[in-house]
């Protein structure tokens, strides 16, 4: 067994070693021949320039042996190989066989009679070795210039193009990147190894104690394999990793490789789609055959949802496309005949429910990893990662902003710690405070402040009405999600927003849903009851309602009519229902008759508490923004406790009274009221006015 694991690297190894063919030795070879060709024949093409008396002379003397004559009155004469020395002064092989002589006649007419004469006189003193006996010709001049465009260029651009296309293949061949027609086939992955890449450890990732647990495995895999080898074991080839949307995933995989320190292939599930049949399937081949080259090592596939969704699933294509001939080669070469010795597989997707259960078997992917949302500790050492790099003030609590932040992922917080950092830098500070990280969760959750956006007195009247109806609610119902803060101040599409701290729990019951309904459509109940007339402002309190209660009665079984019944589907591209009409007009009842239900409890509790609702809902029009301990003023002290609200309101008070001191230090008179920029922002629950 292990003889065999070691046979691929090694001889892997003496391939990386072996010297690679370049190809500008043979391109450096043949512009050496080019230009040798060029010199020799420029050798056998000397050329001198006379004037016509002198070539009067030659003639005369005999000393030429050819005469063209051209339309233009150009003349080219040729020596006689004995003279050839004589008249150019060096010896014939350094001038070449036939040196060029060309010359300028008056015309073509005179050059005729002329050379005659000389015939004629050859003829007549036959044995002197003087005057003409050699050939005459007249021709029309060439044109060089549209020889070359016409002859030449043409090899030239053949010759140019081959160069290329050499030197693509060359690239291709030693395993370059980048596009074009001989790339095509080959992965795009991204190798990451000790030379290129930044290292992340597991240092580098906060929380996941449970993730980094299962992974810490994988690394023990590649760094001692025999430990689980020596027992019988084998390593797994590949892990999944299983989490909603920026919880870690792909930073976990990195660490892996980072503690590991192995070559770690990086790509995405979309990388291997492309227009052209079959390339998929050699993009596979190809990435696998490049990791078993660099064995051991990680391949990691973010979102594999792209290539690995359940086959035959997909109305719009056939059993064919090349998507699953894709998914196909992925599934062979990952379970194949032969071994992928030192090769794990790492993959992330947030859509698990959506991939092929090939894919999933042990196998292939033996484990899969669940990466959740981080709780109260983990969020805490969350920040504590991304606050590093940051410039923060004494007055920045690391638990507050954990509490502060429930339900946020890893990317959320490093978002807010950023944002915080920017809002801090756009007021000139030293330093980040914690007002900048309050500002910062507003900025995320609520969107972007409008103070400047045109409401009426009509409308900011319903606004405080309906905004106090929700606040009213959750302060009254005991399973309600406790109320933080409650605004009028129009934030990104919404012209009201209230911030509630929910209950960090693993199961919800029945009570708990139906009190958190209720108080959603306190602010609906509340225009209605309070001012008469309803508005479009509950159109987002409606839909977050209406999908509740079809999730309780369809896949929950929470309703009388249809208990204990689940008709959830995960088909994608299903066009037809897991019930029936009948039931379907059922279940629209039940959906209605629990909205209803909720709908009354709701006004009926503001009907018992009409005056402080009124007082709640005056003291938010003047102020704009108010907190919990303005709600906890009016209606005493919450009955059902809450950790974290508590933690959060004395905060608020310790600030409040700080500001207090303060403005007695100074001097100042007069009541303090609480800055409207002054937000402690928590999980919102926004109402699109």
């Amino acid at each position: 067994m292990e003889p065999n694991n070691k046979m691929p690297n090694g001889n892997n190894n003496n391939k990386m070693n072996m010297p690679k063919f370049n190809l500008n030795w043979l391109y450096f070879i043949i512009l050496a021949v080019l230009a040798g060709l060029y010199f020799a024949n420029d050798s056998s093409t000397m050329s001198k320039e006379v004037d016509y008396n002198k070539f009067q002379a030659y003639v005369d003397s005999g000393y030429v042996n050819k005469v063209v004559g051209y339309d233009d009155n150009s003349v080219e004469f040729y020596l006689k190989s004995k003279y050839i020395g004589l008249i150019f002064g060096k010896d014939s092989s350094k001038v070449g066989r036939n040196p060029i002589i060309t010359t300028e006649a008056p015309s073509r007419e005179s050059l005729d009679s002329y050379l005659q004469k000389e015939k004629e006189l050859k003829q007549k003193y036959y044995n002197l070795e003087k005057h003409f006996d050699g050939t005459v010709s007249y021709e029309k001049k060439k044109n060089y210039i549209g020889l070359i465009l016409w002859n030449v260029l043409p090899i030239i651009f053949l010759i140019g193009m081959w160069f290329y296309i050499m030197r693509r293949m060359g690239n291709n061949a030693s395993g370059g990147g980048g596009g074009g027609i001989f790339n095509v086939g080959k992965s795009k992955a991204q190798l990451f190894d000790k030379n290129n890449r930044q290292r992340v450890t597991f240092k580098d990732v906060a929380g996941l104690a449970e993730a980094k647990q299962e992974v810490e495995e994988i690394v023990e895999f590649l760094r001692e394999p025999q430990k689980y080898t020596n027992l019988g074991g084998k390593i797994p080839k590949g892990a999944l990793l299983v989490g909603p949307p920026g919880t870690g995933k792909t930073l976990l995989a990195k660490a892996v490789a980072g503690e590991a320190d192995v070559p770690f292939f990086s790509l995405a599930g979309s990388d291997f789609v492309e227009m052209f049949v079959g390339v998929g399937a050699s993009r596979v081949r190809d990435l696998f055959k490049q990791a078993k080259e660099k064995a051991p090592c990680i391949v990691f596939i973010d979102e594999i949802d792209a290539v690995g969704r359940a086959r035959g699933k997909n109305p719009a294509f056939g059993g064919n496309d090349e998507r699953e001939n894709t998914l196909n080669q992925l599934l062979t070469e990952m379970d194949g005949f032969g071994s992928n010795s030192g090769v794990i597989i790492l993959a992330a997707t947030n859509r698990v429910d959506v991939l092929d259960k090939a894919l999933l078997r042990a196998g292939r992917f033996d484990r899969q990893i669940h990466v959740d949302l981080p709780d109260l500790n983990e969020r805490k050492e969350i920040f504590g990662v991304h606050l590093r790099p940051i410039k923060i003030a004494d007055d920045v609590d690391i638990d507050l902003l954990a509490r502060q932040t429930p339900g946020f992922s890893g990317a959320d917080i490093a978002n807010v710690c950023n944002e915080a950092a920017l809002i801090a830098a756009r007021y000139g500070k030293d330093s980040v405070h914690k007002q900048d990280f309050s500002n910062a969760v507003d900025r995320i959750v609520g969107g972007l402040e409008k103070k400047n956006k045109i409401t009426t007195e009509e409308e900011r009247q319903s606004i405080a009405i309906h905004e106090a109806g929700h606040a009213t609610l959750s302060w009254l119902l005991e399973y309600a999600n406790p109320l933080i803060k409650v605004t009028i101040v129009p934030r990104g599409r919404a012209l009201g927003a209230a911030w509630y701290l929910p209950e960090e729990r693993q199961i919800t019951t029945k009570e708990q849903m139906l009190d958190e309904m209720c108080a959603t459509l306190g602010g609906r109940a509340a225009e209605d009851l309070f001012l008469g007339r309803i508005s479009s402002g509950a159109m987002n309190d409606l839909e977050r309602v209406t999908k509740q209660a079809f999730g309780m009665i369809v896949y929950m079984g929470m309703s009388e009519r249809l208990p204990n019944l689940c008709y959830y589907t995960n088909e994608e591209y299903s066009f037809s229902k897991p019930y029936s009409e009948r039931t379907a007009e059922i279940i629209d009842e039940e959906v209605k008759k629990m909205v209803n239900e909720q709908y009354d409890r709701a006004k009926e509790i503001l009907s018992e508490s009409r005056d402080k609702h009124k007082e709640l809902a005056d003291l938010l029009r003047s102020k704009e923004v108010i907190f919990a301990e303005d709600v906890e003023h009016i209606f005493g002290k919450r009955k059902w406790k809450s950790r974290s609200l508590e933690i959060i309101m004395d905060d608020k008070r310790q600030d409040n009274e700080n500001a207090i001191g303060q403005k007695e230090d100074k001097g100042e008179e007069g009541d303090i009221k609480p800055d409207k920029n002054q937000q402690e922002p928590e999980q919102k629950e926004e109402q699109n006015q």
